[in-house]
């Protein structure tokens, strides 16, 4: 896919919410040796992780998420009028979540809303629909909803994935600003299906309905080929988005990737030359918690904001699909950052 710009469309605010529950891999963890522990978790970087109970699914997380943004920007749920949920742990196969959502938080009739499978690299993807349709004209507000709970679908026996998955739900609230909104956005959008099942649940869907192994109802993972996926693709991917924006490194504020594994983070940090302090890393205390890693980093890295500029932010997603994209955005001085957290034991609907 071509660069694309799109104009006319501001955050208001991003919003996050992960469980209480904080497991902690060296002193939890219960299925491998303490020297196997250190050895995974040091690489990947990720002390602890939140992790939501068997009744909480993505939607919980962005329900509360979203609440929390309609709350502080005081936007009455009438007002919605898309809501695109991204996950790929929906709460059932049909109907959608987004519909599901929709109820929830009480959006009127004349709100769009639906689904978009995708997962590492669904943020970008989600704010680039989002923006165009802002940017079309008649929707004037928009939630982005990016939810993931792959904690529910690991394997806790395999240590390639159980020490490093954690859960967590967001809530971007964008507006539209009419054509004097700032800086144009931009993204870069890719896809290569031909490594789908380098990241795979093999049952469960239809083409595998009722499988009887259990562990194809868990995820899995090639990691070596994820490891080599990403630091050929995601550079490339920067300079495409520096290029046709017409950007250096050194005017982005800041690189918000997907939070995957600390090493793969360095790694490209060190390949593109950019600064440890623009690339924000929580992977410690959270874990790697899917595409709604990116908008949980934003939420939780302390980011140093201006009050006279806007942040420009290139936000980095990659992985299962495969895919990958990036979307270059604007977080202007009065836009909302902040986070909720959800008790397991919280009674939810059904």
């Amino acid at each position: 896919m071509a660069l694309v710009r799109t104009s006319g469309a501001r955050i208001a605010a991003v919003c996050t919410c992960v469980p209480t529950r904080r497991f902690d891999n060296l002193k939890d963890s219960a299925e491998f040796s303490d020297e196997e522990i250190r050895k995974v978790t040091g690489m990947a970087g990720v002390a602890a992780r939140r992790l939501a109970g068997d009744a909480v699914c993505s939607s919980d997380l962005c329900v509360a998420a979203a609440k929390r943004a309609l709350d502080k920007l005081d936007w009455s749920p009438d007002s919605i009028d898309a809501l695109i949920m991204v996950t790929q742990t929906p709460d059932y196969f049909l109907p959608s979540t987004a519909c599901v959502v929709h109820q929830r938080l009480g959006l009127a009739d004349h709100c769009a809303a639906f689904d978009v499978g995708l997962g590492c690299s669904g943020y970008p993807y989600g704010m680039w629909l989002a923006a165009m349709m802002l940017q079309g004209g008649g929707v004037r507000r928009a939630l982005v909803l990016h939810g993931e709970t792959p904690t529910r679908f690991s394997d806790k026996a395999d240590r390639s994935v159980s020490l490093l998955f954690g859960d967590a739900g967001s809530a971007t609230a964008l507006e539209a600003t009419g054509s004097d909104g700032g800086d144009p956005w931009y993204y870069a959008l890719h896809s290569d299906g031909s490594g789908y099942n380098s990241m795979i649940i093999e049952s469960g869907g239809f083409r595998d309905r009722f499988g009887s192994d259990p562990r194809k109802h868990c995820v899995y993972m090639n990691g070596a080929l994820i490891f080599n996926f990403t630091i050929k693709r995601v550079p490339a991917l920067i300079d495409e988005t520096l290029t046709g924006s017409g950007f250096r490194a050194a005017d982005i504020d800041y690189f918000i990737f997907h939070q995957s594994n600390q090493f793969i983070m360095k790694h490209l940090c060190v390949k593109q030359s950019l600064p440890l302090e623009k690339v924000p890393i929580i992977l410690k205390e959270f874990g790697n918690t899917g595409g709604a890693s990116i908008p949980l980093t934003l939420t939780q890295a302390a980011l140093t904001r201006p009050q006279d500029r806007a942040l420009r932010l290139m936000l980095v997603g990659y992985g299962v699909g495969l895919s990958w994209g990036s979307a270059l955005v604007d977080l202007d001085p009065k836009a909302i950052l902040d986070s909720v957290e959800l008790d397991n034991c919280t009674e939810l609907p059904a």
